[in-house]
């Protein structure tokens, strides 16, 4: 008899359950149908799974299967959910995962693009620090990912923007008043308001930045909010020029050359796994515009 997902995935239940009357409910599987399959399994392996009766304690060759039943059926659950996409959108489905920033400076016009030239293909779009996204990549949860670096950073897939970092403050402010007296756009003005952290931040090889970040009290991932917290006078912080190119005047933006500071948005694919049609085409759509 062969090892089948089915019963890799009863173990799972077993040994993350702790006891078979509780990996039974989870499956919907009555306590003496998972016993069997256990047995089934053992009988395979040519020695126990378990320290016990009890199913409470794995045993050393357990801990393994462990390791590998979990892998096995992550990735069949991604394969399956992959698939009940596809069925859901003839067409087809993207599913993108980008640093927040993105979704204001990068994807709508990406999708303006895309969605006019494939109007049925479904895209599912999540926002996520860039570790995270890279995770996301790797364990194939999504199809194409978008990170933030810097333009010396090692090479990552494919550069699709490349714009200034900035202080981004709200007009009227301490800020404000210090440019419009004439003095010359500096790190050093984010000490003059309350500071808003966020990822970009580290981008910045600025002292004054450093110390802001240090001691700044309210920090946001998502650039709406960002923006929406400078604009209620919450304080300022750093962003793209291109997240603020479409904002109310309220809004002001100055660019510091001490030192100038840029950032890129690359997109990246995992390497071990092809792209669908319809995600290849998203990822062409990015890549020429």
């Amino acid at each position: 008899m062969a090892i089948k997902l089915e019963m890799l995935r009863v173990f799972r239940a077993v040994a993350e359950q702790g006891t078979l009357a509780a990996a039974a409910s989870s499956l919907g599987r009555t306590p003496s149908a998972l016993s069997m399959m256990l047995a089934q399994l053992e009988e395979e392996l040519g020695a126990p799974l378990f320290e016990t009766d009890r199913k409470n304690r794995l045993s050393p060759l357990g801990e393994l299967v462990l390791e590998e039943a979990v892998r096995a059926t992550d990735t069949f659950e991604r394969s399956r959910e992959a698939i009940r996409r596809h069925v859901a959108s003839k067409a087809g489905t993207v599913r993108i995962v980008t640093v927040p920033s993105a979704t204001v400076t990068l994807l709508p016009d990406r999708i303006s693009t895309f969605s006019r030239l494939h109007p049925d293909v479904r895209l599912e779009i999540s926002d996520a620090d860039s570790l995270s996204v890279r995770r996301s990549i790797r364990l194939e949860e999504a199809d194409i990912g978008i990170v933030t670096t810097t333009p010396d950073a090692p090479d990552e897939g494919t550069v699709v923007l490349q714009d200034d970092l900035g202080i981004v403050f709200r007009n009227g402010g301490e800020i404000w008043k210090r440019i419009n007296a004439g003095q010359q756009p500096s790190w050093s003005l984010t000490h003059l308001e309350p500071f808003i952290g966020n990822a970009l931040c580290s981008l910045v090889d600025s002292q004054d930045v450093r110390e802001v970040m240090s001691t700044c009290t309210l920090e946001a991932r998502n650039t709406t909010a960002l923006l929406s917290f400078v604009r209620e006078g919450l304080g300022a912080t750093i962003l793209p020029e291109g997240a603020v190119s479409r904002q109310p005047e309220e809004i002001g933006f100055i660019r510091p050359e001490d030192p100038h500071a840029q950032r890129q948005l690359r997109m990246i694919r995992n390497p071990d796994r092809r792209l669908s049609p319809v995600a290849q085409e998203f990822w062409n759509c990015c890549q020429d515009s």
